[in-house]
């Protein structure tokens, strides 16, 4: 097989989403293999979306911008990431475009440095060479300008429709050969300087990180730094390898007066899963309960992705005494407490105040948002799609302070256009640390009052838990979540489940009634940044989220079923969600989706 068959055949099984393309940059053609050994096709392909990238810079001339264009590249910390950086930038470079090379840098340390060249004159952008939380032998790429975000939907499919079409050409293909020699590789290196670039991004990074916690508020500041003062904090962090172990995170934390200590420190070694969840979380959680031991400030610890953007969370819990995992929607519905009552602070009243979400993420955020007056608005899963509906709504007047994809933990703090745990993690240390000053309450205290519970100053993370509305969900690591299916026209799967489950609602509605409150049902569908009312025709959902609501007597969603297809992984997630603490109903929804979308399949 030519190298022009090869690549075809390598395209053909690549994820070309609005998230990024991804695919086993392997020579082996295994997942899980840790060489770091890509074959020619998979090389060729790595300079076909650089020049794709340089191209659409080009294309974008004219528009205010007149000087040469400069890209940043970096990498997470997989073994495969250096090779293909090589790649990138020689074929940048062929298009007189200079690439800035930072080695390895996290995905939300290269998007705060890209924010820092908006006053360069040339067009510029960056690509970050990753393939999030998959597997060792994945990798692939995420493309941006200087908005600090990844490409919306509408850019990413021009992109992607540039690349077939460059591949599709035997005489590109074979031409995209010449960047894959030793010899070019090692000339390009001789004209980067990767110190100088690093400490630019860092740099850039630590600035930015500051300006996005404190959101401009110097009082906030100032009494979360009294609070350190008064009663010392420690973090921890299992960085398993990846690139936030070459990133700001103990410095920054330092700088702060919070303790750090971490394990798996070294990039590249990844020792464990890279997703950030269930039995991924367990060496942290061990951690915490170790340092705990001989330092009782310890009450949190996180573990990043390999990009380190995603960072879900163990936290100390005194009223179990020991450490424990979060779930996923326990770190979003935390966030949104903690950046919500900041801006609250001061007794200021929300007006047209918003949380962007995607569809999965728990209805719990709705009683969040209700309680400070704010409201929520949901977009397809993808964290682009998040992103380009809070865009939306500011154009529209709205403060969006918060947003993410609650379903994967984390969450986006504006101006920040990137899940980062460093946000994550201070949005509940502002929490514990911001407290009552200057006839202020602190901003437990004010999220107390408003949600009619009793306070008390003596606080710690148990108690900011447990003051959450009360709702289950089952877990996007969990094995109920995820299906194989063979359907794949995902509009006409969701027209056959519409059939099975309004035969079915008609079976269960007495029950459900009488024994969970609920009297109705709306179905949603989540396409991008677009939610419509589907009740008469889920197919209309087609390859995107479709949200079964149940609603109470008055109207309220109380409980969810949801579906949709991986754009990232070749699966069909599946999730439900109910009010209050009852695991055995959650149990029963989610197996209950699970047998009508099987059903639904095999029709």
């Amino acid at each position: 097989m030519g190298i022009h068959q090869e690549i075809q055949s390598f395209l053909s099984g690549m994820i070309l989403s609005h998230s990024g393309w991804r695919g086993v940059f392997s020579v082996s053609g295994d997942e899980e293999d840790g060489t770091g050994e890509i074959s020619a096709a998979q090389g060729a392909i790595a300079a076909a979306a650089a020049i794709v990238f340089a191209d659409y810079l080009g294309s974008k001339a004219g528009a205010g911008k007149s000087g040469s264009p400069v890209v940043l590249v970096g990498r997470d910390s997989r073994p495969g990431g250096n090779r293909l950086a090589d790649i990138v930038n020689a074929a940048l470079m062929s298009r007189n475009i200079e690439p800035r090379f930072a080695g390895i840098v996290a995905a939300p340390e290269i998007m705060a440095w890209a924010k820092s060249l908006d006053r360069l004159p040339g067009n510029c952008g960056f690509i970050y060479i990753s393939a999030s939380h998959n597997p060792i032998g994945h990798n692939g790429f995420k493309f941006g300008l200087t908005d600090g975000g990844v490409l919306q939907a509408g850019e990413m499919a021009i992109l992607a429709e540039k690349l077939r079409a460059l591949l599709a050409n035997p005489d590109s293909t074979a031409g995209l050969k010449r960047f894959l020699t030793t010899e070019v590789h090692g000339g390009t290196r001789r004209k980067l300087d990767i110190s100088i670039t690093k400490k630019e991004a860092l740099d850039a990074y630590s600035k930015f990180c500051d300006e996005v916690v404190w959101g401009g508020n110097s009082d906030i500041a100032g009494a979360f730094r009294k609070g350190i003062a008064a009663r010392p904090l420690g973090v921890c962090c299992d960085f398993n390898g990846s690139a936030r172990c070459a990133s700001i995170d103990r410095d920054f934390f330092a700088g702060l007066g919070i303790r750090f200590e971490a394990i798996n420190a070294k990039p590249g070694e990844i020792v464990h899963r890279i997703i950030p969840e269930g039995e991924s979380l367990e060496p942290c959680r061990a951690l915490l309960e170790k340092t705990r031991g001989r330092d009782s400030c310890f009450a949190l610890g996180y573990v990043p992705d390999c990009d380190g953007d995603r960072g879900n969370l163990v936290v100390y819990d005194e009223k179990l005494q020991k450490a424990r995992t979060l779930e996923a929607q326990e770190v979003f519905a935390l966030a949104c407490v903690a950046e919500l009552s900041q801006l609250a602070a001061g007794g200021k009243a929300l007006s047209k105040t918003a949380i962007a979400v995607n569809d999965p993420t728990s209805f719990r955020v709705d009683r969040i948002a209700r309680a400070f007056g704010a409201s929520v608005f949901r977009a397809e899963t993808g964290e682009a799609n998040v992103v380009g509906l809070a865009r939306k709504l500011r154009e529209e007047g709205w403060t969006v302070r918060i947003l993410g994809e609650g379903s994967n933990g984390g969450n986006i703090t504006h101006p920040s256009a990137v899940r980062d745990p460093i946000n994550t993690v201070l949005a509940l240390a502002k929490l514990l640390m911001v407290k009552t000053a200057d006839n202020r309450p602190g901003l437990f205290e004010l999220w107390c009052n408003l949600t009619g519970r009793s306070y008390s100053s003596d606080f710690s993370m148990g108690d900011i838990i447990a003051s959450l509305p009360p709702f289950t969900t089952t877990a996007a690591s969990s094995p109920e979540a995820a299906l194989k299916i063979t359907s794949l026209e995902h509009g006409a799967l969701k027209g056959r489940y519409q059939k099975i489950f309004i035969n079915e609602w008609e079976k269960r509605k007495d029950q459900l009634m009488a024994r969970h409150g609920i009297y109705s049902w709306q179905a949603k569908a989540y396409n991008g940044i677009d939610e419509k009312n589907v009740s008469e025709d889920f197919s209309k959902a087609g390859k995107g989220g479709l949200k079964i609501c149940f609603l109470n007597s008055g109207g309220e969603p109380v409980a969810s079923l949801w579906m949709r297809g991986s754009a990232t992984e070749p699966i069909f997630r599946i999730m439900a969600d109910a009010e209050g603490m009852d695991r055995q109903f959650e149990q029963e929804l989610i197996n209950w989706q699970r047998n009508m979308t099987i059903e639904a399949d095999k029709q």
